[in-house]
């Protein structure tokens, strides 16, 4: 996830070689800093470690669920805070859902920073956000400090994290369905047990039709690892809707920043529908029409993408569709 950049950074950017003898401003640029400060090192360390504390937690309450062959249980989740004072060893049981998410996530954030890298464009270091609930955060992101000058260098930025996120993503979701458990129960939990039940991208059902031929999806119990891979899926999906700053933004933006403005409408209206299922679709509903409120930086060089760009374009369609839920988490 990248957030927009500040104008006021608009004349401490370097203008690349091709763009010097025609960019209007040209003359006002100097340099920017080589490298993101070392309090922004610090604190995306800090937030780090945090984050991976919180997402132990997530994992051990997995890790028990798996080893049970039981559905995945706030109840549990909630005895796992308590390890933190009882028995600080017993959080290691996290760690394969940790490492793997953190990992995803980290991979997703820093194809955005060598993308912003790449064009010269001023940002922070991946900051984590770390959040005691099921899945242990609410993500990664960095933050633009300077303006994204060309269309090729907006798309870059967007497609980026989630293509690379998906690399890491993908094998480990194979991983997870080859060592799944098959428990029918889980796609019924008692509702005096306070479970919840997880949606089943795309994806997922295509693993699940190759490796299970026959068995439903829903009745997949992912270990630890494969269900650090759903999440980074889900937040893929979630980065990759088309509207805002959000990754999927920035890919439409490239393409047709007319038709951003229409879809930075129309996808949050969409997605009130689907608050029905999934209460949380109201609340992304409503962030998403207030960032429609927030000032869009203007691309100074609006050249079109090429080719190349053009097939990335549609593999990251693909990669929404293939990626995204109606209904992630039913019970949370």
């Amino acid at each position: 996830m990248t957030t927009p950049p500040s104008e006021s950074a608009l004349d401490t950017l370097p203008i690349p070689n091709d763009l010097n003898t025609r960019h209007p401003r040209a003359q006002f640029y100097v340099p920017v800093l080589p490298r993101p400060s070392v309090k922004s090192l610090i604190l995306a360390i800090a937030l780090f470690f945090v984050t991976l504390c919180t997402c132990l937690t997530a994992g051990t309450q997995f890790a028990v669920a798996y080893a049970n062959k039981q559905a995945a249980s706030i109840d549990e989740f909630l005895r796992a805070l308590t390890l933190f004072y009882k028995n600080p060893a017993g959080l290691l049981a996290g760690l394969p859902f940790a490492g793997t998410l953190l990992t995803i996530l980290l991979a997703h954030e820093l194809g955005h920073f060598f993308a912003c890298r790449r064009h010269h464009i001023h940002s922070t270091y991946p900051f984590f956000i770390p959040f005691p609930s099921l899945i242990g955060t609410f993500g990664a992101f960095i933050l633009i400090r300077s303006p994204i000058r060309t269309t090729r260098a907006l798309f870059d930025v967007g497609a980026s994290g989630p293509l690379v996120g998906l690399i890491f993503a993908v094998p480990a979701l194979i991983y997870g369905v080859l060592h799944s458990s098959i428990v029918p129960a889980i796609a019924n939990p008692d509702p005096t047990q306070n479970t919840v039940i997880f949606g089943t991208p795309l994806l997922l059902r295509l693993l699940d039709a190759l490796i299970h031929p026959g068995v439903n999806p829903h009745f997949l119990l992912l270990p630890p690892v494969g269900r650090a891979a759903w999440v980074g899926l889900f937040a893929t999906s979630l980065n990759l809707l088309p509207a805002g700053q959000l990754d999927g933004g920035h890919i439409i933006r490239s393409l047709s920043p007319s038709f951003h403005r229409i879809t930075s409408i129309l996808v949050p209206l969409a997605l009130l529908p689907l608050g029905r299922i999934w209460f949380v679709w109201y609340i992304w509903a409503g962030l998403l029409l207030a960032l429609r409120f927030l000032r869009t930086s203007p691309i100074y060089d609006p050249i079109p993408l090429d080719p190349p760009r053009h097939l990335a374009a549609f593999l990251t369609l693909a990669v929404f569709i293939l990626c995204f839920m109606p209904a992630p988490i039913i019970g949370l």
